[in-house]
């Protein structure tokens, strides 16, 4: 007679057999999209969907989204971002929230789009959280409050988001959500520019610069360069 733990043991072993081949057959299909052989990736990813691997549904989330492989369909992407998403798949919950703020497939939502970006925003997605950041300056789904804006703002800015750092220098320069600072301005605006960021350099030197003395700005610089030097982490005095 075949004893219980032979069973479980039988069943363990199966499991994981099991997890290794879905595993293989999404690395097989996110290959196949990297490569721009949408058709293939789709044959790949809809099973893996279907089985409710989230990874998987996230992806035909997003080819029906850009209508890679497929006819773009709003509809079709957001019920695969849903599911993906109610799974606490990251990129999924950030896509779910852009499409409640869009209004694309659904009507426009900005409760439900603070919602799911604060999901992604949680697991430290940049984007969700300067998107999040914005909805608490501009009172979007949720009372305005600059504090909290200012501190969804700097989790992103410390991920080098330079969009987040442009925003945060703003509101350092004006003291809107957080203590007026110059030093600090500078530093955010100089960081961002380092980043590409449109007119960071020009809002600097035309709008932070000349409101600081030539030791506040050497005590910025130092900042934004011992900051880059620790991939942004502890930013600041």
């Amino acid at each position: 007679m075949i004893s219980m733990k032979t069973l479980l043991l039988a069943s363990t072993f199966t499991a994981s057999i099991g997890s290794n081949a879905l595993s293989q057959d999404y690395d097989r299909a996110l290959l196949a999209y990297s490569r721009g052989d949408f058709e293939a990736a789709f044959a790949e990813f809809y099973p893996l969907a279907e089985l409710g691997d989230m990874r998987a549904q996230a992806a035909l989330g997003e080819m029906y989204r850009k209508g890679n492989g497929v006819s773009q369909d709003y509809a079709e992407a957001f019920h695969w971002y849903q599911m993906a998403a109610e799974q606490g798949e990251m990129s999924a919950q950030f896509d779910l929230g852009a499409l409640y703020y869009e209004g694309q497939a659904v009507p426009q939502d900005y409760s439900q789009a603070l919602h799911w970006y604060q999901q992604a925003a949680e697991q430290g997605n940049s984007i969700a959280q300067f998107y999040l950041g914005g909805m608490y300056i501009l009172g979007r789904g949720v009372s305005k409050n600059p504090a909290e804006a200012a501190r969804w703002l700097r989790l992103a800015a410390e991920q080098g988001h330079m969009n987040a750092q442009g925003l945060l220098s703003s509101m350092y320069l004006t003291g809107d959500g957080v203590p007026q600072d110059y030093v600090i301005a500078h530093m955010w605006s100089n960081l961002a520019a380092a980043g590409g960021f449109p007119d960071a350099a020009a809002q600097r030197d035309t709008l932070i610069a000349v409101k600081m003395t030539p030791a506040q700005i050497a005590e910025a610089q130092a900042l934004a360069s011992k900051c880059l030097a620790q991939d942004y982490k502890n930013c600041g005095r």
